[in-house]
């Protein structure tokens, strides 16, 4: 199917970028890998007035570390920057594991970090890796910068915070303290599918008790979600047996799954419980920051 008629437009500047958003409002939607809004053109479920394609913006072609260890990864940093990035082994294990099952090679190659966290579909894999790290997204537009935190950047299916004119420029994993172990499970049914369910973790700890914990979940839901009970279970414990199967009970019963042609709702519960028990038995020789 054709995409409706629209205008495409290439700036080479965030202020000329902006200037185009504000001539069109909420009828102009920013490109960047393309992966998902394509796809919707041609389908006609999106049908913009303009493209404003950022690529010709290569400022925004980055992930880096800061002084602190915290991450920061670009608008226009792509899946595979990210698969084969020497940053993440060791220091970003739960981003590691997760890069190389974000969708297909062909997707990795041009689908964005960024990109997937504002298309919110609530199979995206990032969301959930951003959910479990405490990251934060930075958008910036006619008024500056604003920081706004994972937790609250997805307010509904394929429904973001940003306001009218705003770009998501970063998103920003903080810095860890003490030791730090993570993990991305997904469960598909074939390669580069959406995720029938899937779990990232994040463990920080000192002295062998835990600091921080986060767990997300991805594909059970409306939005992804942050099993909030599930991560003060782990938080000033260490990780022996009780500790895990009451955070796999806690992550399984905040997830809400509905019975589909991937598998039962029952089901999609016991493989969030299977996925939390089995990444956290792994951290029991964690990974040093």
């Amino acid at each position: 199917m054709y995409p409706s008629r629209f205008r495409y437009e290439a700036p080479h500047s965030l202020d000329e970028a902006f200037a185009l958003l504000a001539e069109h409002g909420d009828e102009a939607k920013v490109l960047a890998g393309g992966q998902s809004l394509i796809p919707l053109v041609k389908l006609r479920f999106a049908t913009p007035a303009m493209l404003v394609d950022i690529n010709n913006i290569p400022e925004l072609a980055y992930h880096s570390e800061d002084a602190d260890g915290s991450l920061r990864i670009g608008a226009l940093c792509r899946h595979a920057d990210l698969e084969r990035s020497t940053l993440l082994p060791g220091k970003h294990p739960t981003m590691a594991a997760a890069a190389p099952l974000v969708a297909d090679p062909i997707v990795r190659t041009r689908g964005t970090l960024v990109g997937s966290l504002c298309h919110a579909d609530p199979q995206g894999d990032w969301a959930s890796v951003m959910l479990a790290l405490g990251g934060e997204i930075i958008a910036h537009g006619p008024n500056g910068r604003r920081t706004i935190p994972a937790a609250d950047f997805v307010v509904g299916p394929f429904q973001n915070a940003l306001d009218p004119g705003e770009i998501a420029v970063e998103a920003r994993v903080p810095a860890a303290r003490g030791t730090v172990s993570g993990s991305y499970l997904k469960l598909e049914r074939r390669v580069g599918d959406f995720a029938t369910a899937g779990v990232a973790v994040a463990i920080e700890s000192v002295g062998g008790q835990i600091v921080r914990a986060g767990i997300a979940l991805t594909g059970v839901g409306a939005n992804n979600i942050k099993a909030v009970e599930a991560e003060q279970a782990l938080v000033g414990n260490a990780l022996d047996p009780d500790v895990i199967a009451r955070a796999a009970e806690l992550a399984a019963g905040a997830a809400r799954p509905k019975t589909d042609h991937r598998g039962s709702a029952e089901y999609k519960r016991h493989v969030i419980a299977t996925f939390v028990r089995r990444a956290l038995a792994g951290y029991r020789t964690p990974v040093a920051a």
